[in-house]
């Protein structure tokens, strides 16, 4: 089983980074968190900081473990999600055709692929646990 390591970096407005994809055709125009697949023999947390790195040119410090594991569509992958925060670097659209940062009003702005969006309920509670009262 493929393992992918996605990160939801979270910024100090409490808004988070989405990535559209560009590739492949079936997936292109659907948004994503950032990140890919662990390779073998790659611990997950070092999969993700690389993945970070190569994808969006910046460096993040990974936080929470965010929902369960979720199993793709073609039964041979499963998708693990933290969030995180920007260490060091502005991201860049190394891989993706845009990025966008979004508040949790903004989630629905965009068509997340099925596999992000159970992740995407709730990243939605875990936004609205950030905002001041």
């Amino acid at each position: 089983m493929v393992t992918i390591v996605g990160a939801a970096i979270v910024d100090g407005a409490g808004r988070v980074l989405g990535a559209e994809r560009a590739e492949p055709p079936a997936m292109a125009g659907m948004w994503e968190f950032p990140g890919g697949k662990v390779e073998p023999g790659e611990d997950e947390l070092d999969a993700l900081l690389r993945e970070c790195e190569e994808e969006l040119g910046v460096i993040i410090e990974v936080m929470d473990r965010l929902g369960d594991d979720v199993l793709l569509p073609s039964g041979t992958a499963v998708l693990k999600v933290w969030t995180a925060r920007l260490i060091r670097g502005e991201p860049t659209a190394i891989e993706h055709a845009e990025l966008r940062w979004l508040a949790a009003a903004e989630l629905d702005d965009v068509p997340w692929l099925p596999a992000d969006a159970p992740i995407v309920d709730l990243l939605r509670a875990y936004l609205a646990a950030l905002e001041p009262n």
